[in-house]
């Protein structure tokens, strides 16, 4: 079993890595390899018992699909190699901050009584990383901040649980944050 596991890590950070420059390029296909890799992190989470990414993964592939629908529809509305950004407002600002304070409280609780190895770790990683996919849906710029933050809670995560290849792909996704915001940042254009 451990061979077949570690086949998912290593297809998962191809594909991962394949996501985060699709996302920085702001390619729609990124959705379709979206769900691809968020099966296999799903698989691999759900055999470490960490059960909150794995969920998270699931929504990846749900989200994926509503972000495909949105980004085509966006894609219309700029020139070619110019970024669509959505623009966020304080409503939206305020009830994710909400989210993510109530989100992690209640999920670490909970992940707590599920035997999660590291329950806050996976809670916090969780709550981010579904707001930000989000807001990535949305084409904030703000996104990638979350992923910046998430990204590096989602390695130490995968160090505390042993998954070494999972966190290699998570580190050099915070690599891709840094660059994608500021990629999106030159070459952005608000649509409405």
């Amino acid at each position: 079993m451990t061979g077949v596991i570690q086949a998912i890590e290593v297809f998962a950070m191809v594909t991962g890595v394949a996501y985060v420059i699709l996302e920085i390029l702001q390619k729609n296909s990124m959705w379709i390899v979206g769900i691809l890799t968020g099966a296999a992190c799903a698989f691999s989470f759900a055999v470490q018992h960490v059960w909150a990414s794995m969920g998270l993964n699931i929504y990846y592939m749900v989200i994926s699909v509503i972000g495909l629908y949105k980004w085509k529809k966006d894609s219309e509305k700029v020139e070619a190699g110019e970024i669509h950004l959505g623009r966020m407002d304080g409503r939206t600002a305020l009830i994710s901050a909400l989210l993510a304070i109530v989100g992690t409280v209640a999920f670490t609780f909970v992940l707590k009584n599920t035997g999660d190895p590291a329950p806050i770790l996976d809670a916090v990683a969780v709550i981010l990383s579904a707001i930000a996919t989000w807001w990535l849906a949305m084409s904030y710029v703000e996104q990638w901040i979350l992923w910046i933050i998430a990204d590096i809670i989602t390695t130490a995560l995968c160090v505390v649980t042993g998954q070494y290849l999972l966190a290699l792909m998570y580190l050099a996704y915070v690599g891709g944050a840094v660059y994608g915001y500021i990629h999106w940042k030159r070459r952005g254009k608000v649509v409405e």
